[in-house]
């Protein structure tokens, strides 16, 4: 029951970290040995999941990078199968749809003469009467919006996706979260807008917009994945399905000895000069032999997690948004996405469509320990609240769990993180972590790719010559301006502004700041 690999390398999930080092070393004629613990789906969080010929994905994964370097691998990979599609998105509130970015005139027209009367006498009592003492994201909000458009459009999402009150959270994220946007500049846009007097570029908004357009792969990024994984099984090396990690112990030479695990009782055993670990700090330092001194900092790391409930529904389309953000209390779902709108072949019957409810949560909740069927059961009921489907349109369903998808940055979390990282750089030099839980970090595809080709540069010079960790926390990484926009410098020892481009593409996460009560007591 025992099975044995010696390789050069042995690498911990086959995400889009771990596979893009396990492809780029395949090619480079270095032998890899990939260990995933699913016994189907390579991908991780990128991964597509497919039920009864239905695909969806773990959130949504559009596929652009200011990197060229990062680009150029996709279309390696993949060169044939991406497809241009149309972005859209929208906020669903109280029966209604919001376009996103907020575009001022509307949501007024959308909440009707009372409401938004209301709202405009409440943004004028905030800018007459702002809050001087600004620490929260909702005291941020309401200054920028007042109070009756923060708890419409920003409080009730940003909770549910967080899992924290808008009052415990920094007004520093918030700033970053919503840079640029005021009601009155949306105002005056709108009404430029409405008299024709507007001029591309972004016709005439002052704040920067989002892509109109993305490209994505024909049947969802795990076909990128799924075909990453092919050709370096192709190249002769091993991707090693229900495997999951058990040890990962020092074999006193500066090499690895990796036992997984397997889905069918048994073990595998790997030997590597070096070893890549995608795994979350926190069970990698549980799993490393000897224990790390910093295993107790790498406990202290804590991870929002996330489930996707996927309805077939009776119906030729219901909306053609990418996905919707619900901004209503009423119900317990974040994010509904239209997996027909990201590629008509994600959905094979034209009669039927498929959308995916998502539900932000944490591991051994409520939500997260309901079964499958009492998840599709409350996914159903809450469309009809919604008023977005009838429950006899609902043909069947599909829960996928996803532990650990959001890493979190409590007021302690970048001290274990560096404690953690800057042992093993010391004590072992040929064990590399990559990828978004791997470095706990909430990033964006491209910057858990750049990581791993980085890692991989290390591997072969079996030197650190390049800081995988190497990203400016000033820099800004938006969604506008051209792909591929950061053209690749000569070869150096420093990170060039080709994969600076992608190493800076990190998303803003909320800090916890004390509660109100503790605060008024301080």
């Amino acid at each position: 029951m025992s099975k044995e690999y010696d390789v050069d390398v042995a690498i911990i999930g086959a995400g889009p970290a771990g596979l893009t080092a396990g492809y780029l070393l395949s090619k480079r004629g270095l032998s890899v040995a990939i260990i995933e613990k699913d016994t189907r789906y390579v991908g991780g969080i990128s991964r597509t999941v497919e039920h009864e010929g239905y695909r969806f994905d773990i959130g949504g994964h559009r596929f652009f990078s200011k990197s060229q370097q990062v680009v150029d691998l996709w279309n390696e990979i993949l060169p044939d199968d991406f497809i241009q599609r149309p972005r859209m998105s929208r906020i669903y509130y109280e029966g209604k749809f919001y376009s996103y970015p907020l575009r001022a005139f509307e949501a007024l027209f959308n909440l009707g003469v009372m409401r938004s009367a209301l709202c405009m006498a409440s943004y004028a009592k905030a800018k007459a009467f702002p809050n001087r003492n600004v620490r929260s994201f909702e005291d941020w909000t309401t200054n920028q919006f007042g109070q009756k458009l923060y708890s419409i459009f920003f409080k009730t999402y940003t909770e549910k996706v967080w899992g924290m009150p808008c009052d415990e959270m920094s007004a520093d994220w918030a700033a970053q979260r919503i840079k640029g946007l005021s009601l009155g500049s949306a105002v005056m846009d709108g009404l430029k807008r409405s008299l024709g007097l507007n001029k591309r570029p972004n016709d005439g908004m002052q704040t920067k917009t989002l892509l109109e357009t993305f490209r994505y792969p024909r049947q969802g990024p795990g076909m990128m994945w799924e075909a990453a994984r092919d050709k370096i099984v192709a190249a002769g090396n091993h991707v090693l399905m229900g495997h999951a990690l058990k040890q990962l112990a020092s074999d006193g030479q500066s090499g690895w000895r990796l036992s997984a695990s397997r889905a069918d009782g048994g073990e595998t055993m790997i030997r590597a000069r070096h070893a890549i670990s995608s795994a979350p700090m926190r069970e990698l330092a549980a799993r490393l032999h000897p224990l790390p001194a910093t295993t107790l900092e790498a406990s202290r790391l804590k991870y929002r997690d996330f489930l996707t409930v996927a309805l077939k529904i009776r119906s030729e389309d219901l909306f053609p948004d990418n996905w919707i953000y619900i901004h209503d209390d009423k119900v317990k779902v974040g994010r509904i996405q239209n997996f027909r709108s990201w590629s008509p072949e994600m959905v094979p019957d034209a009669s039927v469509a498929c959308v995916g409810l998502e539900y932000f949560c944490f591991e051994g909740d409520d939500l997260w320990a309901s079964s499958n069927e009492e998840l599709i059961a409350l996914a159903t009921k809450e469309m009809a609240i919604l008023g977005l489907v009838d429950p006899a349109q609902v043909i069947g369903g599909a829960v996928v769990r996803q532990e650990k998808a959001y890493p979190v940055y409590d007021d302690e979390y970048a001290d274990n993180v560096e404690a953690m990282r800057r042992e093993l750089e010391a004590t072992s030099p040929t064990l590399h972590l990559v990828g978004r839980n791997g470095m706990h970090r909430y990033n964006n595809q491209d910057h858990a790719m750049m990581t791993a080709m980085l890692t991989v540069e290390n591997i072969i010079a079996e030197a650190r010559v390049y800081d995988t960790w190497a990203v400016n926390e000033d820099a800004e990484y938006h969604e506008a301006g051209s792909e591929g926009a950061e053209n690749a410098l000569p070869a150096a020892k420093a990170v060039t502004a080709d994969q600076a481009a992608a190493l800076n593409s990190l998303r803003d996460v909320p800090s916890k700041i004390a509660p109100k009560k503790d605060r008024k007591a301080a």
